[in-house]
């Protein structure tokens, strides 16, 4: 058993909240032309070389999210936006086993729209970014050739994210402090979530 194997065994033997949901979510996705895979420490299902979906259990749902979701035609209105940042993502919610029986069909669908879509080589047409960076990125970004050089080698969706994290405090000094202790990780040319 691979190492990716083992991670993804230990996610569904994982006793807790939604276990029986995340394990039906699996059965339907393994009987669909994926490969399923180990990233963000949640089971991803891929295929052509994309990543196509991934299964979350959180506090008040279990989720079906596809990474291209935005270019779904949704005919059942059933897709959402993860939260207000996602940009491509949408997620299925549901809050029981019983659901996802009832929404077989759908699911189905829904992964085989999703799977002929990154088959087809579609790609989520995203605007430029129009964040604000904030002040204490923009004076570290200037203070620091190398730290600007591998901030803007970033690719455009860990440089958003990174952002977002450096914006949301309000005191300056905590914002710095995030810069500060993110430095090691953007200059390993990492995302915020890369380990």
């Amino acid at each position: 058993m691979s190492e990716d194997s083992a991670k993804v065994e230990a996610f569904y033997a994982k006793d807790g909240a939604w276990r029986e949901e995340l394990l039906a979510l699996r059965a339907i996705l393994r009987e669909m032309p994926l490969s399923e895979e180990f990233k963000w420490y949640s089971p991803v299902y891929t295929a052509h070389g994309g990543n196509v979906a991934i299964v979350w259990g959180f506090k008040d749902y279990c989720g079906l999210g596809f990474f291209k979701g935005a270019l779904m035609k949704d005919p059942e209105g059933i897709l959402v936006q993860q939260g207000e940042n996602s940009r491509s993502a949408r997620v299925m919610k549901f809050h029981g086993v019983d659901e996802i029986a009832e929404q077989d069909a759908v699911i189905r669908a829904y992964v085989a729209e999703a799977i002929a879509n990154e088959k087809a080589g579609l790609k989520v047409d995203l605007p430029k970014d129009d964040l604000d960076y904030p002040e204490e990125l923009v004076d570290r970004l200037d203070g620091d050739p190398e730290f600007r050089a591998a901030f803007e080698a970033l690719t455009p969706g860990r440089q958003r994210g990174w952002v977002l994290h450096f914006s949301q405090p309000k005191q300056s000094k905590t914002r710095v402090s995030r810069i500060d202790k993110a430095a090691a990780k953007i200059l390993a040319g990492k995302g915020m979530h890369d380990r």
